[in-house]
């Protein structure tokens, strides 16, 4: 009987023969090195090269670029992978499920706890090689059994880009896994594979800013998707930085890009040539600019294009033509605006809801799911550029944007016609926001009468959202190419001198109402004329025409009791209570109010309630009734937090509580954060400004001046959601920086101000007088309670608090001067 010879076993790093115990008969050896030495050699070369050298299916598997990210995915998936047979990795094309399933496949093979084989499929059409290839990287013999396991040890199969051969996939693997108890498989496909036993994770992008935030660097510094951008970008450019300057430019890049790390990679190639600023403008023809994969990689990874239209080509005609009519909808779509667009396609329209489904399977929508609301789908952006650049090749275009109009025109109807556009059919329109703008800009190359109705939609979706004045330029735009005879122009006209006032640009919104009101009264339309001369009385109030404005809410009164609409009769109502309140007319307001209140609580969208809340507290004021008044102006602020001119006002009628309460310091604050909301001083009439001005100088007479500009101060420099807690009573801010709802202690916000500096721990510890196990340990708190990931990220989000402050120069200490100094500070 023949003994076979050991074969010898050596150190991964050096090469050197280990000295191994005698080897179990039921497990290898897992000794890898040779020294502690060899060990850490290894595991700084794995770092360089983005955490893989291990041997797979028979060649090396190191991956040259780092891997950026995807931390909890990894940690959930390793998770799964230990609890089902077979693990499919979806998603879109270029999200990254070929770098994600290698780097799992990596980590599992790095643990010695089984053996790790890939077959990348994208290449192969055919089923015997496909089953030839599998079979092979599994050690089967030739003409042997396809469905024994050939060793003792567990195995992991990668699968790589099933989705054009699913059903060879899924047959090979219903006969492989039940023979082969120790095999497990991980597939990445831009569908699931639909087999029993199979468990499906869903790749999306990755992290990203939030463009609204107002902190565009913080934000940055915290997406995998700028890290990733970044990494990329100082691969052609090594000394490339993430600024002040640059972050808003590189946060949308990445947004635009939905987050995907193909096109971001491409894109971050680009900055060689372009500056952050125009790669940004330059995404608009992003399917002809990013087209620089790297060189060998396969080629539907070489270009965005490509990408893509591999997965178009796996379609059935029904649903290329479908995606071709959805690229018109930027801002999502439901079932019935995809009804609205296919209406051409009769498969579609009799399977609408099975199509949506099998193009989410399929990672060509993405479900965006509301609190409550109906599901809604959307296209991420490019594939919408891709199929739109499909739609016009096909010569589509031009039917699917008119039935998008007509459908949208339809929804809008009610704000012509009916005197109050219900709050369900305005909820409506601002989920069809994206599509209204969209639409609009479309017809406004024409003269087509409509833009005036959806441009006056927009507006007032605009208004209800407290959205700024954008839609103003289109819907001055639609008045200027549509005639004056145009049957929707009251709307439009409407929307103008809305957004008029909301500038406090009077004269304009005046000019505009009377326009308006003089059109439709002599059209005889009194629901819509109803509703201009509500918004008419409203306007002459603010530009104290006391006698005019009082003259168009009586006649807004009578149009709504004859129409018998009560929502429109109550806000008459409640308008004509503020003239009562400022003419000493108390009882006749308490009426009124008591009358309308409940009504328009009920019934009516908060823009609208706001100035009926606001005048019941001026109603309590004026009777000394303070908790009354602070009620209603808290009920008011609460209703119309994100409308800055109306979040103002609440704002000041609190100012005027707190100062008839002697809590003059309250008042200061209050009034700051008020003018910066605002971004100016007081609003609304005269009666109303005189009583804030009284408030003030009540304040500055009561306290030093150097205190009371203190805490003016202080409430200018509130950020709004502070500014808010403050006057909801959730949170107090005192003069000094002591700002509400801080997330940092006055300790940790000192010790993150040191790390600007370029301070070590131990320099920290001695000019704050501690420990250095203090300082690490209130760092290591900020790190948890900031969600940053190193000293440098604290450098910088430090230094966004306060960008106008710097630290006074201390000899032999860097000082930083931009946040490229930040970031390039070193943990100690």
């Amino acid at each position: 009987m023949s003994t076979s010879t050991p074969t010898a076993v050596t150190c991964d790093t050096c090469s050197e023969p280990l000295r191994l115990p005698k080897p179990s008969s039921t497990a290898p050896p897992r000794a890898r090195y040779c020294s502690n030495a060899c060990r850490q050699r290894s595991y700084r070369l794995r770092q360089k090269s983005g955490g893989m050298d291990t041997a797979l299916g028979g060649g090396p598997l190191t991956q040259l670029s780092s891997f950026v990210g995807r931390t909890d995915e990894m940690v959930e998936l390793a998770r799964l992978l230990h609890e089902v047979r077979l693990l499919t990795l979806t998603g879109p094309a270029g999200v990254g499920k070929t770098r994600l399933s290698l780097e799992l496949a990596g980590q599992e093979a790095r643990s010695r706890r089984c053996e790790v084989s890939v077959v990348k499929l994208a290449p192969l059409t055919e089923s015997g090689a496909i089953r030839q290839e599998i079979l092979t990287a599994l050690g089967a013999e030739p003409g042997g059994s396809d469905d024994t396991e050939p060793t003792d040890r567990d195995r992991l199969l990668v699968l790589d880009d099933c989705e054009h051969v699913l059903d060879t996939c899924g047959t090979l693997l219903t006969e492989l896994l039940p023979g082969r108890p120790r095999l497990r498989v991980l597939a990445t496909s831009r569908e699931p594979l639909r087999l029993p036993g199979e468990s499906v994770f869903s790749v999306t992008g990755l992290a990203l800013p939030d463009p609204a935030s107002g902190t565009a660097l913080a934000e940055c510094l915290r997406s995998d998707a700028v890290a990733l951008f970044m990494d990329r970008a100082r691969a052609v450019v090594p000394d490339f930085q993430l600024t002040r300057d640059n972050a808003a430019h590189l946060g949308e890049i990445c947004v635009r890009l939905d987050g995907l790390p193909l096109p971001i990679e491409m894109a971050a190639r680009l900055i060689r040539a372009f500056p952050p600023a125009e790669v940004r403008t330059r995404l608009d023809e992003r399917l002809a600019l990013l087209t620089s994969g790297w060189r060998l990689a396969d080629e539907r990874h070489q270009s965005l294009r490509a990408s893509l239209e591999w997965g178009y080509d796996l379609l059935n005609p029904v649903e290329r033509a479908l995606l071709r009519r959805l690229s018109v909808l930027p801002g999502g779509f439901g079932p019935d605006a995809a009804n609205a667009v296919a209406a051409d396609v009769p498969e579609a329209m009799s399977a609408m809801s099975e199509i949506l489904i099998g193009l989410e399977a399929k990672s060509v929508i993405t479900p965006l799911t509301g609190a409550g609301g109906p599901t809604r789908f959307r296209l991420l952006e490019s594939m919408r550029c891709f199929g739109h650049e499909l739609l016009v090749a096909e010569g589509e275009d031009n039917g699917v944007y008119e039935r998008l109009v007509a459908w949208l025109t339809t929804i809008s109807l009610p704000l012509h016609s009916e005197a109050l556009m219900p709050a369900a059919a305005l909820g409506r329109l601002g989920e069809e926001r994206a599509n209204l703008a969209h639409a609009v800009r479309r017809l406004g190359t024409g003269t087509d009468e409509r833009q005036l109705l959806l441009a006056g939609a927009l507006a007032a979706v605009d208004v209800a959202q407290g959205r700024g004045t954008g839609a103003t330029v289109l819907v001055t735009h639609a008045l200027d190419r549509t005639a004056p005879t145009s049957a929707y122009r009251g709307v439009a006209l409407e929307a103008a001198a809305t957004l008029a006032g909301r500038t406090a640009d009077h004269t304009t919104a005046a000019r505009r109402a009377d326009e308006a009101v003089e059109l439709e009264r002599a059209r005889g339309r009194s629901p819509l004329l109803g509703r201009l001369l509500l918004l008419r009385g409203t306007i002459r109030q603010l530009r104290d025409e006391w006698e005019a404005s009082r003259g168009d809410l009586e006649e807004s009164l009578e149009i709504g009791l004859r129409l018998r609409n009560v929502t429109l009769a109550a806000q008459a109502q409640g308008m004509i209570a503020l003239h009562q309140v400022e003419n000493g007319e108390l009882g006749s307001a308490e009426r009124e109010i008591e009358r309308v209140l409940p009504v328009l609580r009920l019934r009516s969208a908060p823009q609208w309630l706001h100035p009926v809340l606001v005048t019941a507290g001026a109603l309590a004021l004026e009777k000394d009734d303070l908790p009354q008044a602070e009620a209603y102006f808290a009920e008011s602020l609460r209703g119309c937090s994100d409308h800055d001119k109306d979040a103002a006002r609440a704002l000041e009628g609190l100012v005027l509580v707190a100062a008839r309460g002697y809590r003059f310091d309250r008042a200061l604050r209050l009034l700051g954060a008020a003018e910066q909301i605002r971004g100016g001083g007081p609003g609304g009439d005269a009666w109303w400004r005189e009583r804030v001005r009284q408030a003030r100088e009540s304040a500055f007479q009561a306290l030093p001046a150097a205190r009371a500009d203190a805490w003016l101060e202080a409430g200018r420099g509130l950020p709004r959601q502070q500014a808010l807690a403050l006057a909801l009573g959730d949170a107090e801010a005192g003069p000094k920086g002591e700002r509400a709802g801080h997330p940092l202690s006055k300790r940790e916000r000192d010790v993150a101000a040191l790390v600007v500096e370029g301070l070590t721990n131990r320099q920290i510890a001695a000019r704050m007088h501690v420990s250095v196990r203090t300082v690490e340990t209130h760092i290591r708190h900020i790190r948890t309670t900031l969600g940053l990931r190193s000293r440098a990220h604290i450098a910088a989000w430090a230094a966004q608090q306060r960008p106008d402050a710097a630290p006074a120069p201390r000899p032999g200490v860097p000082q930083p001067h931009t946040c490229s100094t930040a970031l390039r500070t070193r943990d100690t």
